[in-house]
């Protein structure tokens, strides 16, 4: 079933990394075993290999800290338990219960329990891998509809799932990041609504079922479709586009830059517009009432020069391989925000199984710098790191 060994490689890091990218163009002919680990290992990257190490071996002391803090739901300015251990174990009593919840939901919508428990595994961790050729487009409306659901709870912080838990609800209303990201849901669905409505044909409901799959699939980074979105036209693909890098919210299992980090760049960027016109001004950046310290601020511009730098160059390695200018940029973006489906030849309809060796090794590089959110990737080939 798969041809080659980098292809192997680059199926297991899709899974693992929760991307959801696939060369495999007949999923639906595979043995079930195989489509069954794909996604576990979605299900296990979804909150990371590396919270599993730190809760078995403690041990690692600085360096399990900061590869929890880069990886794992629940970071550690909000975490919820003293311990790192006790808090991975928090976390993932919270993804079991999600996950069983949503299986039990979907079998009571009809679809039995081996497709439910895959689809489940895939859409908590975030991932896209689907045991159907036409991921869930053939579904009847309740199941996308539950699907949608469990797609935005996963793309929020796994912190505030373990307050509202508790009863809690007051800190949704605390999260300035929440708020930001159900605006962006809300504004990027009406935007591609009232742009695609008319291929519709006046079917208001199926269009917005179609649209906010669409939207809360792309930000989440599940990569799941019910539409073909490279039909549509150019400015809903380029709110696509953009959706792709802002992703869920930190602390979530999903890809992309983050909300938080998109809030804290246009704070920073307003900051420094205000000091051209006021240079005396001193304007702290404020999320909610929470002063911003310039050391997370420098944190966040580092990763954005760092994240736009290696697109950058894989585009351009891309191209170099003999891909055009949309599906290298398409290609790129997807695999570094570990979303799935890309654009034009790597489209939600297409597969990337016919890419050369190099590229895959490459995309596949793409997806675990993304998933560790790059520094952490650094951080790791660093010698120093290692003496310590």
């Amino acid at each position: 079933a798969i041809p080659s060994f980098a292809d192997a490689f680059f199926e297991s890091m899709s899974g693992f990394t929760t991307t959801g990218s696939t060369i495999l163009p007949e999923i639906e002919s595979l043995p079930k075993g195989i489509l069954l680990w794909r996604s576990i290992t979605h299900w296990f990257g979804g909150m990371g290999i590396i919270v599993l190490t730190i809760a078995i071996l403690p041990f690692l002391g600085i360096g399990g800290m900061s590869l929890f803090k880069a990886e794992s739901p629940g970071p550690i300015s909000d975490r919820l338990k003293p311990r790192i251990t006790q808090t991975a174990k928090l976390l993932w009593g919270v993804y079991v219960l999600l996950t069983a919840t949503e299986l039990i939901l979907l079998m009571l919508g009809g679809m039995d329990f081996y497709h439910s428990l895959n689809h489940s595994f895939a859409t908590m961790a975030t991932g896209g891998f689907s045991t159907k050729n036409l991921s869930l487009a053939g579904e009847t409306p309740y199941t996308q509809y539950i699907v949608i659901i469990f797609m935005f709870i996963a793309g929020t912080n796994f912190s505030l799932h373990y307050h509202w838990m508790r009863g809690d609800f007051m800190s949704v209303y605390k999260s300035t990041e929440f708020k930001v990201y159900v605006f962006i849901v809300l504004f990027a669905s009406f935007f591609i609504f009232t742009d695609v409505f008319q291929l519709y044909a006046g079917a208001v409901e199926p269009a917005i079922r179609d649209v906010l799959f669409h939207v809360i699939a792309v930000i989440t980074t599940t990569g799941f479709a019910t539409s073909d979105f490279e039909l549509w036209s150019n400015s809903s693909q380029i709110m696509t586009l953009a959706l792709m890098f802002i992703g869920g919210m930190a602390g979530s299992t999903s890809g992309g830059m983050k909300v938080i980090r998109v809030i804290l760049l246009i704070k920073f960027a307003f900051n420094q517009f205000v000091k051209v016109l006021h240079p005396r001004a001193i304007v702290p950046i404020k999320v909610g009432e929470t002063r911003i310290e310039d050391k997370v601020i420098r944190d966040v511009l580092g990763f954005f020069v760092l994240y736009m730098f290696i697109l950058g160059i894989s585009i351009y390695l891309l191209i170099l391989f003999g891909l055009d200018l949309e599906s290298a940029i398409g290609s790129a973006v997807t695999a570094i925000n570990n979303i799935g489906p890309g654009l034009n030849l790597t489209g939600p309809t297409d597969n990337f199984g016919f890419l050369p060796d190099i590229s895959k090794w490459l995309l596949s590089f793409l997806m675990l710098v993304g998933r560790l959110e790059v520094l952490t990737v650094i951080i790791l080939l660093a010698p120093s790191y290692w003496k310590k």
